[in-house]
Parts: structure tokens; sequence; C-alpha cells
């Protein structure tokens, strides 16, 4: 007897891991409107009706719209342009300062309150976060849409802001429909009206879709997700490689990326660190001061994560916001800031004259690797430097330690002795964008 209720126990358990294999993923993205100018205005409620944007200090030269209200957008005032080209759109925009750690405060108690609906709550940058509600919809009536609605009440009731909510059954689809339709909306992307809804859309709404890819596909007719679906697969791989691959996939509706767990440790695909200096560099020596902050800035926040990079990547903007990017495989793993400034500067040294005015770097190192994976690449190709590179690697990890305890000003870089020239010319970074760490 005790047997066969044994095994009736291991069928149910059988059935029921299947149902949950074939069951419809139902996915939400949540996506807070205008949050910076949202948060915001709720100390200022007398400048809603107004057209409001948030910015960075325009004395500093960070003087870029950040956010903007919805009376603000229908100026068409934009994110990333600067003060001066939203003031030519609109004379009366109002401008207020931006105040992050407010923002990510908001933000921690945000998605606290998602976790009250689910345990699979995965960020996506300080405003945005997916929502696997597939196994626990049942609790809260089993309607994916009154859901969603439910968590925008409670948005605007809690926090005073509004969200919108994409539900699809992936979460390629699900950020899709947040972007569909704004402010304050729940949009419902399913297997039955993706190719309507999702395929007429420009192909560069598909997240992960840069601008570079957008443009060589424009060059093959590709123009909208319906024509990145229905073109060939292999030849998008020999375009673009593994990447093309997946944005086919993507635009089918064949993501099975699932979304991670509430709290659970991702680590970064690349880290990167940028500056708009207070003045513009001219000259090797600025350049390389310059490149040599942001190289070191990125080399501890790699050890911090235990990874290393393969691969190094750098952006310059000149005076008239014009950006040039480059980027190099290494022939080493790395979690070095003089390799990476090394790397950095070979780029820089081939596509750049450094009689050039600079006004903004951006150092990254990207194609991330564990620490534990690239020693077993450094042991085979470093031709018998590892036992060097160990030796600073140990004194970066001990520098690290002791500015974390007693601030940054605490040491000097021993194994990157930072000069006069660094000191002079490049102040702090104004921070990373999106998706960097």
């Amino acid at each position: 007897m005790l047997a066969e209720g044994a095994s009736s126990d291991r069928r149910t358990e059988l059935r029921e891991r299947e149902r949950r294999r074939t069951m419809e993923r139902i996915i939400f993205h949540c996506d807070l409107n205008s949050f910076y100018a949202s948060v915001e205005l709720l100390d200022h409620p007398e400048l809603r009706h107004l057209p409001v944007a948030v910015c960075g200090d325009p004395e500093s030269r960070h003087g870029i719209i950040l956010a903007k209200n919805e009376p603000a957008k229908k100026f068409r005032v934009q994110t990333a342009e600067t003060i001066w080209q939203a003031k030519r759109k609109c004379p009366d925009l109002v401008l207020l300062p931006a105040h992050h750690r407010v923002y990510r405060e908001f933000s921690r108690r945000i998605n606290r309150m998602y976790q009250d609906y689910t345990d699979l709550v995965e960020p996506f940058g300080i405003d945005e976060s997916w929502l696997d509600v597939s196994g626990t919809l049942h609790l809260f009536g089993g309607d994916p849409t009154a859901l969603a609605d439910e968590i925008r009440r409670r948005m605007r009731q809690e926090f005073g802001l509004t969200i919108s909510v994409g539900v699809s059954f992936n979460k390629m689809f699900a950020k899709l429909g947040s972007d569909y339709k704004k402010p304050d909306a729940t949009t419902c992307i399913t297997r039955e009206n993706f190719r309507q809804m999702v395929w007429p859309l420009p192909v560069g709404d598909l997240l992960y879709v840069g601008r570079a890819a957008a443009e060589t596909m424009k060059k093959f007719g590709v123009r909208t997700i319906g024509d990145l679906a229905r073109f060939d697969r292999e030849s998008l791989f020999h375009l673009l490689g593994r990447h093309g691959a997946q944005l086919h996939d993507y635009a089918n509706g064949l993501d099975r990326a699932p979304v991670a767990p509430a709290g659970q440790y991702t680590p970064p695909k690349s880290v990167g660190s940028g500056n708009t200096f207070a003045r513009n560099l001219t000259g090797r020596e600025e350049f390389q001061a310059g490149v040599g902050m942001l190289a070191g800035q990125v080399a501890a926040r790699l050890r911090r994560h235990r990874m290393k990079c393969t691969g190094v990547a750098l952006q310059i903007r000149d005076p008239d916001f014009r950006d040039l990017s480059r980027q190099k495989r290494l022939e080493v793993p790395t979690c070095l800031g003089r390799e990476i400034a090394r790397a950095a500067m070979e780029l820089a040294e081939g596509c750049w004259t450094m009689e050039r005015p600079v006004r903004a770097l951006t150092v990254t190192a990207i194609a991330l690797i564990p620490e534990e994976e690239a020693s077993v690449q450094q042991t085979l190709f470093s031709g018998g430097g590892e036992e060097k590179r160990a030796r600073l690697e140990r004194l970066a990890r001990t520098t690290d330690a002791i500015r974390a305890k007693y601030g940054q000003g605490a040491i000097g870089i021993a194994s990157e002795p930072r000069d006069a020239a660094r000191e002079r010319h490049a102040p702090p970074p104004s921070g990373a964008g999106r998706g960097e760490d």
C-alpha cells in the first residue's frame, strides 16, 4: 500500500511538473512613466501642468535633459539633448535638478512592492522591471490584465506615480507592450495578436537592436520588426553574427529568457565609466589622463564583480556632440586599469588626432568572463607573465579594500600612479549609463 501511495504521489508530481513546463508564461514589464520628473513633481505639484524637465548642471557641462514630463513631450523635448536645444523648442521649460539618491530609494521600494505578486522580479535599470506571474496569477484572480491594472492602481495610490505595463508571453514582447501606450496603460501582446501589433513597429523598437545593427539591416530592406521576422535567419547570422540570429528569434516571439528571481545576482555583460570634462581635453597628455582615470574606475568595478574583460570599447565625444566609437579584443583577459587604459589608447591612436578637443570620454570593458574562467585563459596565452599579473591584481585588490574602508582618497593607485595631469584634467565622472553595470 505504501509503495502504491508513493507511486501515485510520484505520478502526480510528474504531471504537475509537465503542466508547469507547458504552461504559457505570463510576463509583465512595468515601466515607470517619466520617472525622474514624476518623482520631482511630487514635491512641486504646482508645476504639474507646466512643461518640466530634470537636467544635469549646466555650469559643470552636464547640461543635458535626463527626463521630462508629459507637457514637455508635447514640445518634443528629448532625453539626452542639451538644455539649449530643449529651450529652443520650449522657451518656458521649467528645469529641475536631479536627486539620484531619491530615485534609487523609490526604485528599491517599488521593486519590493512588485514582490507582493511574485518572487520573480528582475529590475532593468532604475525605472523598469520584469515580473513573471505565471505561477502566482491564480492567487490574484487569474486575469493578467486585471492584475496589471491593480498594480497600476497601487502605484498611483501608494507612490503617486504611474506605470505602463506590458503583458505578454516573453520578456521582449512585454517590454514592447509597456512602450506601446503611455502613460498609465496596460497593453497585452499575445500569441494571437503579436503579428498585428508588433510586426509593423520600427525594427529599432525591438530591445537590443542598436543603431549600427538597424543601419546594417536597413541596407537589406529590414525596416520593421516584421521585416526582421521574415528575413532569412542564416543571412542575418552572416550579417550580424549570433546577435543577428537572436534578434530574428526575438522578432518571431521565440524569446525564452527567464525572469531572474528577486535579489539574485546577475553578472554584468559590460562595465563602463564615462565623464564629461569641466573643460575640453587637448593633447595626448590630457587625453591619456582622462582615459587612465576612467580605466581605473572600470577595473575596480570589474574586480568587485569578480569578472575580467576580453575586450575594451572607447567612445569619444567632441565639443559638437559628435561621437566616435571603437572596440577591440584583448589577447589576455584583464581586470587591471593599466591594461584597459593601454587598449583604450591604442584604439584612440588609430582613429583620433590627439590635438582635437575632447568634450567627453567613455571607457567600457566588454565581453566579460568570470575570474576562474579567465585564469585558465591567462595560463594558456599570457606567455609566462601570469605571476606578475597576479601580483598586480593582488595589489589592486588591496587598494580596493583600503578605499572601501577608508574612502576613495585614502590611498593612491599603487600599481597605476596618478600623475598631476590626471588630477588636474580628470574630475570625477558624471556616472555611467544604464546597463553598464
